[in-house]
């Protein structure tokens, strides 16, 4: 099937409402006519879903989310498996190196082998990938499922930088992410940085501070890796007027910010704790700010600032823009969103509100590329699945069309424009995935009505006639699911 892979510029006239409420805002239409539910208040209905109370949490006291853990649960089981893993390889290495017996010319008897450790981290994983999919698939419309995942990728983690992070990456989310994507900026962040799952990956538990007791014991010193990526990637930004200085000092407040061992020696494994005897002693001097020493207190009270800093609320304002505007949004958007920003003390839910209630973002011709996330997401709606009996079928998706959940190849995250996903080889992956899709559907309606359920009234000729000329059902739902009216946003 080659009909499909080009993907042509969108239609520049004014998009319709109900279409930029289900695609810029939300996750895409189900065939439970989320359409029609939509369109009488396009608006309306996007504000609706922001003030349900606990929106965006993934309770553990849900029945559905029985065998989901805390990130300290998460990694304790990790720390575990990793205990049992090297105990079994071990035991394997020493039996490979004892000695023939030299009076038994049978040799040494043969030992059953013991079956290998399951990898425990990746069970966890699993049980956070179908919950993380669950909720996705039946949020209607999805506007708060989708800032989650821009806050999400803002602050990503990821799963490949060790076992203990792939454990703790989904509790991560439910935890430093999800309780706050509706409240203070703030209070996000500093949940994000107190938590194991983002001091492990930015290796802020080898940072110690080379005056304090460790590190004149260890002869260890800093490590600016979670420095720099809060003020460069978290809240500043690139060109935001920081020196390398800044970054030096910043670290030194962030020191004893650690994750407690499975010995369980200052505190309980797999924890937030403060380690006082590595953290650098004394005042430090970040952008023209001297905090005293105080301990944890110390690198707190910077983030309070810098999270009210006027370059970070310019800084999440284009962000959030071009997340759900344009590539290339208007001055105007980014500067309305910064001013709610500041006004607010950086409250996500006014942001979220002012989103909705910008012009720009009903007149702004649909050109964004889905992400592979939004994408698979969007498609599995489409198609009728639910989380649990298409998990690993979405995960692999994801993977090969170059999004693998809570894996991004480094600590900006995956890309948010649409160069990034609309390559050749990445289009013709999405048509394979389209049509595999497509194929797991037994019952297909027909194609018109197909339509109007899933892209609404803003169907253009081309894609029409493409539709109606497939060869089969099956067909002309893969064409659906790879027209530019759907894998636009």
């Amino acid at each position: 099937m080659e009909a499909g892979l080009a993907l042509p510029a969108s239609n520049a006239t004014p998009p319709d409402p109900a279409l930029v409420a289900l695609h810029r805002f939300g996750l895409g239409a189900r065939q439970s006519d989320d359409f029609g539910k939509i369109a009488a208040d396009p608006r309306g209905y996007l504000k609706a879903e922001l003030g349900q109370r606990d929106i965006a949490l993934i309770s553990l006291d849900d029945p559905k989310n029985a065998g989901l853990l805390d990130s300290t649960a998460a990694i304790q089981a990790s720390m575990t498996a990793a205990m049992e893993r090297k105990a079994a390889r071990d035991e394997k290495t020493a039996a490979a190196m004892q000695p023939m017996a030299a009076d038994d010319p049978a040799g040494p008897a043969v030992t059953k082998a013991k079956p290998a450790v399951p990898r425990v981290e990746a069970d966890i994983y699993r049980d956070e990938a179908q919950a993380r999919f669950g909720k996705a698939l039946a949020a209607t419309p999805g506007f708060v499922e989708r800032l989650v995942g821009f806050w999400s990728n803002h602050f990503c983690v990821s799963v490949a930088k060790a076992p203990v992070v792939r454990a703790s990456a989904g509790a991560f989310e439910r935890e430093a992410i999800r309780p706050f994507v509706l409240g203070r900026f703030a209070d996000m962040l500093l949940a994000v940085e107190h938590h194991p799952a983002m001091l492990f990956y930015l290796d802020n538990q080898q940072s110690i501070g080379p005056n304090s007791r460790a590190g004149k014991r260890r002869g260890r010193g800093l490590n600016e890796n979670l420095a720099r990526e809060i003020l460069e990637l978290h809240t500043l930004g690139v060109g935001s007027g920081y020196a390398q200085s800044d970054v030096t000092s910043f670290a030194g407040m962030l020191t004893g910010w650690t994750m407690a061992g499975r010995e369980g020696r200052l505190g309980e494994p797999g924890s937030f704790v403060f380690n006082a005897n590595a953290h650098q002693p004394g005042q430090a001097v970040m952008l023209g700010k001297t905090y005293p020493d105080g301990g944890m207190g110390q690198a707190e009270a910077a983030l309070n600032d810098i999270a009210r800093h006027p370059a970070t609320a310019r800084h999440i304002a284009n962000k959030l823009a071009r997340h759900f505007i344009a590539d290339d949004p208007p001055p105007a958007a980014i500067a309305r969103l910064a001013s709610v920003f500041a006004r607010t003390d950086g409250d996500l839910r006014s942001i979220a509100l002012t989103l909705i209630d910008m012009p720009e973002a009903w007149s702004t011709p649909l050109t964004k590329l889905r992400s592979a996330l939004d994408y698979v997401l969007a498609l599995r709606r489409a198609v009728g699945a639910t989380a649990g009996n298409e998990l690993q079928r979405s995960l692999r998706w994801l993977s090969v069309l170059g999004q693998p959940l809570w894996q991004p190849t480094g600590p900006n995250g995956f890309s948010d424009s649409t160069d990034a996903w609309a390559s050749a080889e990445g289009l013709k992956t999405r048509l394979d995935t389209a049509w595999q899709a497509a194929k797991q559907v037994n019952d297909i309606g027909d194609p018109d009505e197909m339509l109007a359920l899933l892209i609404g009234t803003s169907v253009s000729t081309e894609t029409r006639q493409a539709i109606s000329r497939a060869e089969s059902k099956q067909q002309g739902l893969a064409l659906l699911l790879m027209a530019p009216e759907f894998q636009r946003r």
